[in-house]
C-alpha cells in the first residue's frame, strides 16, 4: 500500500502519537468553489479541526499517489490546478495509474480514508438519489460507499437538489444509521428542515462516539451519516431554495447535463440564482461539521 499512500508529515506524526485524525474531500476545491476561496476555505477548515484538539487530512490524488494530507503548498498547487479529474470509486485506479491530478469526491475519499485508517470524514454533503431517477437510475455512488465502506460522514445531510425521500430509502435499505446532530429532521445542504425524519437523534459528540464505537465491535461494515445542520444564521429559506433548485434543474435538463456532471452545474447556477448566498452558506456549514467533526473524532480516539 506504501506504493500508493503519501502521508503528510502532520498526519504521520498523529498517527505515530496516536492523535485523533479527520478525513476531508479535495472535490469542494476543485469543483466546488472558486479561487481563492476554495484554499482560504481549505485553509480555515483545516485550522477548525487543529482548533478542536484533531489533526487535519484534505485528500488528493497528486503525482500517482493517494495524498493523505497536503502541505501547504500542495493545498495551494491544487487550489490553482486547471482539469482536475473528478474521482469516484471506479475512477480512483486510473487516475493514480496515470498521475493525474484528482480531487476525491465523498465517496473516493471514504475509500482513501479506509485504506488510511481513519474512521471520520467531513464533507459539506452527501449525494443521493436524483430527481427522476425512477427513469434514469442517477444515483450517487456516495450511498454504496456508505453502504460498505466504515467510515462516518459529518454532512450537512444531503444536498438539496436531489430527491431527498428516495435518498432515506437507500440508505435505510442499505442498513445506514443517519444520525440527527441536533436535530430529530434530515438537514438539506442550504437549509436545516425537510420533511424526513432522521433514524436517530444526538446532542453531543459523546453519543455520536459511543454509536461508532458499538458499530465497530460489534463487526456491522459500512459507514454512518451525521447529519449536521447549516448554522441558522447561514440557512436558506425552504421555499426560496425550493424554487431556485427547480429552475436549475430545467436548465440543467434543457441542456442535456447528466452524470457527474450535474451537481457542479448545479452548484454553480444555484449561486448565480441566490446572488452568491449559497457560496456563503456552503462555506459556513462545511466549518460548522468540522467543529462537529473533530468533536467526535476526539471522543472516539479516547475509545480506543
Amino acid at each position: 500500500m506504501n506504493q500508493y499512500l503519501a502521508f503528510s508529515e502532520e498526519v504521520s506524526k498523529a498517527k505515530e502519537q496516536g492523535r485523533p485524525v479527520v478525513a476531508l474531500e479535495s472535490t469542494i476545491i476543485s469543483h466546488g468553489m472558486p479561487y481563492p476561496q476554495n484554499v482560504e476555505t481549505a485553509r480555515e477548515v483545516e485550522q477548525i479541526i487543529r482548533d478542536h484538539g484533531a489533526v487535519p487530512a484534505t485528500i488528493a490524488i497528486m503525482d500517482g499517489k493517494i495524498k493523505i494530507g497536503l502541505s501547504d503548498d500542495e493545498l495551494e498547487s491544487f487550489g490553482q490546478a486547471e482539469g482536475v479529474a473528478k474521482v469516484s470509486r471506479r475512477d480512483l485506479p486510473y487516475i493514480v495509474a496515470t498521475e493525474q491530478k484528482g480531487a476525491t469526491t465523498v465517496a473516493a475519499t471514504m475509500i482513501c480514508a479506509e485504506l488510511a485508517a481513519i474512521e471520520t470524514f467531513v464533507t459539506g454533503g452527501i449525494g443521493g438519489v436524483h430527481r427522476g431517477a425512477e427513469a434514469s437510475m442517477d444515483i450517487s455512488a456516495d450511498l454504496e460507499e456508505l453502504a460498505k465502506t466504515n467510515v462516518a460522514v459529518i454532512c450537512a445531510g444531503a444536498k438539496s437538489i436531489l430527491d431527498l425521500g428516495l435518498t432515506m430509502e437507500y440508505l435505510e435499505t442499505k442498513g445506514v444509521p443517519v444520525i440527527g446532530y441536533e436535530t430529530d429532521v434530515l438537514p438539506a445542504f442550504y437549509t436545516r428542515t425537510t420533511p424526513f425524519p432522521v433514524n436517530f437523534r444526538a446532542d453531543e459528540p459523546d453519543t455520536v462516539a459511543l454509536s461508532l464505537k458499538a458499530k465497530r465491535d460489534l463487526g456491522l461494515s459500512g459507514g454512518a451519516v451525521i447529519a449536521n445542520p447549516i448554522p441558522e444564521a447561514y440557512a436558506l429559506a425552504e421555499e426560496e431554495i425550493s424554487a431556485v433548485i427547480s429552475q436549475a434543474l430545467e436548465e440543467a435538463e434543457a441542456g442535456g447535463i447528466t452524470g457527474k456532471d450535474v451537481t457542479p452545474f448545479m452548484l454553480a447556477k444555484v449561486k448565480e440564482l441566490t446572488g452568491g448566498k449559497s457560496l456563503d452558506a456552503n462555506i459556513a456549514l462545511v466549518k460548522h461539521n468540522a467543529h462537529v467533526g473533530a468533536d467526535i473524532a476526539v471522543k472516539l480516539g479516547a475509545m480506543d
